[in-house]
Parts: C-alpha cells; sequence; structure tokens
C-alpha cells in the first residue's frame, strides 16, 4: 500500500482474547453510526454478528473510492468499520429466514438496527416481544431524530443532523454559506456515544437482576452534546452564537513554504507567550489584549499580528519557534502526511493489516490488561452464514436449502 511501509503490521488472531469475549451482538444496521458502534464492541472481543440483506449486502459496502488496482473502486470503508465482525446475509422478508433471525437474537446480548420508527414492530420484532423471550437483551434503536417527537419519520442522514444541530450555521465559510463536515461527523459521534450506552446498559443487567432495556438513540442528540455551551449561553444571552472562536488568539496561520500551522492562545499565560513568541511581549500588559474577553473584541488585530509574523517563516521554523516560548502549536495535515509523522507511528496509530495490506486505525482506546485486537477482516457478504446458522442447529441440508432458494447467501 502506499506509504504504509512505515506502519505496524499486524497479524490477525481469532484466538486473541478481549474484554467483551462472550457478548453476542446482532447488527441489523445500515451504513456508518451503526458500524461505528459494533466495531467499538468488535474490537474488544464482541461476537458481532452483521445481518446484511442478501441481495446487497450492508449499504456502507457500496462506498468505495476510486482506485487504479480496483476496477470496481476500493472499499475502504467496509474494510475498517466491518473488521472483527461475521457476516449473516438473509432476505429478511422470507419467513423461513425470519424464524433463523428471531432464534439468533435469543442468543444474543445486544441487539442494534437503525430501521425507521415502528419497522421493528412491524416485523414482529417489538422490544416487549424480544424481553419477553430474552429480558436481559439490550436494544439500540439507531435513527436520525429519536424514536419519538414529530420528526420521528423523517430521513435522518448525518447531513441533515449536522446542519439542524448549529454545526453547519457556526462553522461557516468565508463567504457566509454554512459549512458541512467533509466526513461522517455526527454518524461517527453518535456510533462511540452508543458504544459507551450499551456498555452501560450491559453493566445494568449484571448488577439490576438481568432486565435489559431499550436505548434510543438519535443522531441529533450526541451532536447536540459536543457543541459546547452556546445553547446554554443563547438561554442565558438571548442571542445565538456570534463566532466560532472561542479564544484568542487561536486559528490557523499560512507559512511562507506553504505548509499551516494551528495554534491557540487559550489562556491569559499562553498568550503572553504568544505575544513574546513574535516580539511584542507589551501586549499582554495593553488592556485590548490582557484578557481573552478583550482579545476577542480587538480579535482582527491579532489574527492580522500572527499572520504576518508566520506569513513570513517556514513551517518548521514556526514550528520551533512557538516551541521554544512554549507556546500550543502545531502543523496542520493531511491524511497522507499522517502516515509519515513520526509520532503516529511511532504510536502505532495506524496498523497494516499483514495479511491484506490494508492500512486502518488502531484498536483505541488503549487498554493495559485487556486490549482490542485484530481477530478477522471485514467478512464477504454471507461469509460466515453457514456457520452462524450451524451453531443455532441448522443441518447442511437446512443451509443448503434455504441458500437454493435465496432465503439466505452464503458467500
Amino acid at each position: 500500500m502506499i506509504m504504509s511501509d512505515a506502519l505496524p503490521k499486524v497479524a490477525r488472531d481469532a484466538s486473541l482474547p478481549g474484554p467483551l469475549s462472550g457478548v453476542r451482538v446482532v447488527d441489523l444496521s445500515r451504513l456508518v453510526a451503526g458500524n461505528m458502534l459494533s466495531l467499538q464492541l468488535a474490537d474488544f472481543g464482541g461476537d458481532v454478528i452483521k445481518v446484511e440483506p442478501a441481495g446487497s449486502g450492508d449499504t456502507l459496502r457500496a462506498w468505495r473510492e476510486a482506485h487504479p488496482d480496483h476496477p470496481e473502486g476500493f472499499d475502504g470503508w467496509w474494510r475498517v468499520y466491518g473488521r472483527n465482525k461475521r457476516s449473516l446475509a438473509l432476505d429478511l422478508r422470507d419467513a423461513d429466514a425470519m424464524g433463523w433471525l428471531r432464534r439468533l437474537i435469543g442468543t444474543a446480548q445486544v441487539l442494534v438496527e437503525s430501521f425507521r420508527p415502528g419497522t421493528l414492530e412491524a416485523m414482529g420484532l417489538a422490544p416487549e416481544a424480544l424481553h419477553a423471550a430474552a429480558p436481559g437483551l439490550v436494544i439500540v434503536r439507531l435513527s436520525g431524530w429519536g424514536q419519538t417527537g414529530p420528526y420521528r419519520d423523517l430521513p435522518g442522514f448525518g447531513s441533515l443532523i449536522e446542519g439542524f444541530s448549529g454545526y453547519a450555521d457556526k462553522h461557516r465559510h468565508a463567504d457566509g454559506t454554512p459549512g458541512l463536515p467533509n466526513m461522517a461527523l455526527a454518524d461517527m459521534v453518535t456510533g462511540v456515544t452508543g458504544a459507551f450506552a450499551v456498555m452501560a446498559a450491559l453493566r445494568a443487567v449484571e448488577v439490576q437482576g438481568g432486565r435489559g432495556q431499550v436505548i434510543d438513540l438519535s443522531l441529533l442528540e450526541p451532536m447536540l452534546a459536543i457543541m459546547g455551551p452556546d445553547v446554554t449561553n443563547a438561554a442565558a444571552t438571548g442571542r445565538p452564537a456570534e463566532t466560532l472562536k472561542i479564544a484568542s488568539p487561536r486559528g490557523a496561520y499560512r507559512c511562507a513554504d506553504g505548509g499551516w500551522v494551528s495554534l491557540s492562545g487559550s489562556t491569559d499565560t499562553m498568550a503572553r507567550r504568544v505575544f513574546e513568541a513574535i516580539g511584542r511581549p507589551g501586549l499582554i500588559e495593553d488592556p485590548r489584549f490582557s484578557t481573552n474577553a478583550a482579545r476577542l473584541a480587538h480579535d482582527d488585530q491579532v489574527e492580522a499580528m500572527l499572520r504576518d509574523f508566520v506569513g513570513a517563516l517556514d513551517r518548521p521554523t514556526a514550528l520551533a519557534l512557538f516551541r521554544q516560548h512554549g507556546v500550543t502549536v502545531g502543523p496542520i495535515l493531511d491524511a497522507a502526511a499522517l502516515l509519515r509523522d513520526p509520532h503516529v507511528v511511532a504510536r502505532g496509530v495506524y496498523v497494516t493489516d499483514a495479511e491484506s495490506g490494508t492500512v486502518m486505525h488502531a484498536v483505541t482506546p488503549r487498554l493495559s490488561g485487556t486490549p482490542g485486537g485484530l481477530r478477522r477482516p471485514a467478512p464477504r457478504c454471507g461469509q460466515d452464514s453457514a456457520a452462524i446458522l450451524g451453531e443455532l442447529g441448522a443441518t447442511p441440508d437446512m443451509v443448503a436449502a434455504l441458500d437454493a432458494k435465496g432465503a439466505i447467501r452464503c458467500a
């Protein structure tokens, strides 16, 4: 793979233990948020079974980047967020397939779904019915807007949530156009939040007599939770957030060689160091620049000074100078530069699958006693159908019959 020679190579180990060993997760979700959620559980040993449509598989499989060696595109999304999982491909319109799905859910501790609200009930899998058969089951109901409220039936892709949440308004472009993130931000935040919620609910099963519960997980509320105190401040002042700046000096600055640095002087002590670094130590005594509130009121002047100063230096010189003065500063990197960064390489933040050569982020966070690991690659659609149904009691002939009529798919 390009630029991956310096990265640690990790061999897959299917027998690697994990703190979630013995926890079975049935994942009926599609696309990013649900896969991000179940990835956290799979990385730490959970037996995550992706239940995919027998015809097409999880929609995330179709998210591909153009690549000269892959005529159909490079499936980086699936390779990363499908890792450590098993695939069971079912036609959920088939009565026999639904029967096996119910049996599978009966063996699980966690169920994740991302259907429109009400769909699970229409499938005959209402939480009340599932809990009657499996009282300890933790059910994650993932949707754009939540299971209740006037917007519950509206489409809820992450881009809509990023706009609705205030993120796009807060991150406007220079021409005033609201700015959506160039990544699946709402989905990723929701996935991590959901994994935490699952662990909290599993802990409750342990200490509250084995009772499971339903987690109503919208894309909206986790996104709102990371937006800072804008709404709190608006409620107190009667005004919306007028600036995305929370401190001055703070921002991205272009160097003479075309590289960029990010710098933050979010305390008065740090602002003092910034002014000293640019040769203006007396500014911190000036009433216009002595406090963060004052600096924000005169931020255009602070910004002009920093742009001129940094713009006259190449990036290595700027970084060295600011660091010499103890300023919080760092380079702004792209994905390719991350793969070459000595700190990223030394920490093993990205690793290479020794068998496929695929580069992906290492398991995070790092646990000293029971770390996660790479147990298996992202599966082909239906790769594990026969094995999983066999665990549930299906004979080879039964599996073959289901496969022949299209109720399942065995890759």
